[in-house]
């Protein structure tokens, strides 16, 4: 009787416990000018509730584990996440001359850069029945490469809510085009990122020129790839500053909640 009176407690506690959360990761596939892209839709179902849904567009070495791994740490309970693929099948570079190429006829086509993320965030958009994504709050973030594609995203005119931009490059081939931007767009990039900062007058008079709602923030003494927790580097212009990566985080969800709260 006494080991009855113990068991049947601990079944009531295991009978109320919350499901323990589960990252989902699910590929998704499109295809765009004749090219396969593999994405993969990341977030948590121990909560059914819809939530914003995020493109994502990791460093320039595209869809792997170390981006699949950032994307969950940001998606949390709070998003989903479009892991997005800019490369197409079979293009996964494997070190900085491969990413290099990668992306270098993305950079020198900014047209097919646009043409690629505006077809990523339409499939955000259609996956709304495989995955918990409130249609009505979406949005995209980018990180160094990343950052460039989704702030070309914001300049097609894309109807996204808000772009954020970690450590992107700034530059675009056609500053006339930011009078199209309906997105809210944040840019944060590292004071001494000497790849980006240069280009900091041009981008503020293209924003200027814009009907933007935008901001751009530069965190004192970091570099490029700030929130890229494989940058060890001691030296050089690409090092992780947890510090940094911790502000930028904080920005970028005090951002994308004020600008959902605009719908």
């Amino acid at each position: 009787m006494r080991l009855v009176r113990l068991i049947l407690p601990l079944l009531a506690l295991f009978a109320v416990t919350p499901a323990f959360a589960k990252m989902v990761v699910k590929p998704v596939d499109w295809t765009l000018d004749g090219t396969t892209f593999k994405s993969l839709l990341i977030y948590d179902d121990a909560a059914k509730a819809k939530r914003p849904g995020l493109v994502m567009v990791p460093n320039w070495y595209g869809v792997g584990d170390t981006a699949v791994e950032k994307a969950k740490k940001i998606a949390g309970k709070d998003y989903v996440i479009l892991l997005t693929d800019m490369y197409g099948e079979g293009v996964r570079p494997k070190n900085d001359d491969e990413a290099k190429a990668a992306i270098g006829p993305l950079y020198g086509n900014r047209a097919l850069m646009r043409k690629r993320i505006d077809k990523a965030f339409e499939q955000l958009k259609v996956n709304t029945t495989n995955a918990p994504i409130d249609q009505s709050r979406l949005a995209a973030i980018g990180f160094c490469f990343g950052g460039s594609a989704v702030l070309d995203l914001a300049r097609s005119g894309s109807d996204a809510k808000a772009v954020i931009s970690f450590h992107g490059g700034l530059g675009t081939d056609d500053p006339a085009l930011a009078k199209s931007i309906k997105a809210r767009v944040l840019a944060i990039n590292g004071a001494d990122d000497t790849a980006t900062i240069p280009d900091v007058p041009k981008f503020t008079e293209e924003m200027r020129g814009s009907p933007a709602d935008w901001q751009f923030v530069e965190i004192g003494h970091a570099v490029h790839c700030f929130t890229e927790t494989e940058a060890t580097g001691k030296t050089g212009n690409c090092r992780f500053d947890a510090k940094a990566a911790a502000r930028s985080y904080a920005m970028m969800r005090s951002w994308l909640a004020e600008s959902f709260a605009k719908n």
